[in-house]
């Protein structure tokens, strides 16, 4: 009796580790790699469905065979069906012989919403451009400001509000909302020759790099921020 009893147990626990090994094995996913939550998936990658797939919030194309980017048209690996909030182009903007899709839209703002951090100089003269769209003022970079993609800086609604931006170190600042970063227009005086934003960018000062801790020659990091 005691040796079938512990033939069952031995059963039982080789079951489990079968089942449960592959979300074990696979606890940083990539594309189509089981997951149960969007931390089981690598980079910004979620899981829908119980697999990594593109986020189509930010029109990630990792998995459909795009680039990438935060600013690149939506994918075909998401199902039309989990796409209801998805931010897709609404045109396409020449200049310097290229093209870059324009958005009115941002993904929408959560209490952990994630964004692309890029680093931006708001003093005159600066390679920022012209005056904050906010206030018409220029901003020292030892001020913690930040411009947001169009579709966040939603019409100006967030002018002078504070946002709080976290990183992957767990640093944290509070920021003011002093522009946008316009993904809609680009490549002029105003915009400083730049192209148009992605729609995911937070655009931090100088003082925002410095207190979450973050090397600015970096150029481009991943954080989160919320209202």
């Amino acid at each position: 009796m005691a040796n079938k009893v512990l033939f069952l147990t031995s059963l039982s626990l080789v079951f489990t580790i079968f089942i449960t090994f592959p979300f074990l094995l696979n606890a940083i996913s990539s594309c189509n790699g089981a997951c149960r939550t969007a931390n089981d998936c690598s980079g910004q990658l979620i899981c829908i469905k119980g697999k990594c797939n593109d986020d189509p919030d930010v029109n990630t194309q990792i998995c459909s065979g795009g680039d990438g980017g935060g600013g690149g048209g939506g994918g075909d690996g998401v199902d039309s069906s989990e796409s209801s909030n998805n931010c897709q182009p609404s045109g396409t903007f020449s200049c310097q012989g290229k093209s870059f899709p324009q958005f009115s839209c941002s993904p929408p703002v959560t209490s952990s919403t994630k964004a692309k951090l890029t680093n931006n100089d708001f003093s005159a003269g600066g390679d920022g451009g012209g005056e904050s769209k906010c206030d018409g003022k220029f901003h020292g970079n030892s001020n913690p400001v930040v411009a947001l993609s169009t579709g966040w800086y939603n019409g100006g609604s967030r002018c002078g509000k504070m946002i709080k931006i976290r990183a992957s170190n767990g640093r944290s600042v509070m920021a003011t909302v002093v522009d946008e970063c316009d993904s809609m227009n680009g490549c002029d005086e105003e915009h400083a020759g730049q192209p148009p934003c992605k729609n995911n960018i937070v655009d931090g000062s100088d003082a925002v790099w410095t207190a979450l801790g973050l090397d600015k020659d970096l150029g481009v990091v991943d954080v989160t921020w919320s209202p």
